[in-house]
């Protein structure tokens, strides 16, 4: 179980922090099940998840993991996906999402960076999807290295030598 004050990461939504452990203080769920009561890192709300629940949750990443990351960036490949329908498009990167790890979040990154430079105009679906991707990788990675979330992209440039 987490502890209140834990950062986690939360399925899909990225880094939260545990604010509470608690039954809902709504009409018609039980007051025996107890939730996390989870506020996102990046964006507003809150979220509600059952401690007993299959959801994907885990610790955020030490600071050792972090770092180990980084220096594998440039040996991840980039996810691109080869066919331009769009719900196929879509699919490929939520089954990339599902996968719950920073290096899918890395591909993801990558991929689409390569595809935007080699094209004229941007998608903004893609933008859209590589924003999601950036914040949910820069706000495991700013936990982890104990940095303001604006500062990370420009250390792992430093980090792995390129330019700014």
């Amino acid at each position: 179980m987490f502890e209140v004050g834990q950062k986690i990461v939360y399925g899909e939504h990225g880094v939260c922090t545990v604010d509470k452990v608690a039954p809902l203080d709504m009409s018609g769920v039980p007051k025996t099940r107890l939730y996390y009561h989870l506020s996102p890192l990046v964006g507003s709300g809150t979220f509600f998840a059952p401690v007993d629940s299959e959801a994907y949750m885990r610790p955020v990443m030490d600071r050792r993991e972090a770092e180990a990351l980084i220096d594998a960036i440039p040996g991840i490949e980039p996810a691109i996906c080869s066919d331009s329908r769009f719900n196929h498009v879509d699919a490929f990167y939520k089954e990339l999402f599902r996968a719950h790890s920073c290096e899918a979040l890395v591909s993801i990154v990558k991929g689409l960076s390569t595809r935007m430079a080699e094209r004229k105009t941007k998608s903004s679906r893609a933008e859209a999807t590589m924003k999601r991707a950036k914040e949910m990788l820069h706000g495991e990675l700013a936990v982890a290295l104990d940095m303001d979330i604006a500062e990370v992209e420009p250390y792992i440039r430093s980090r792995i030598g390129l330019p700014e």
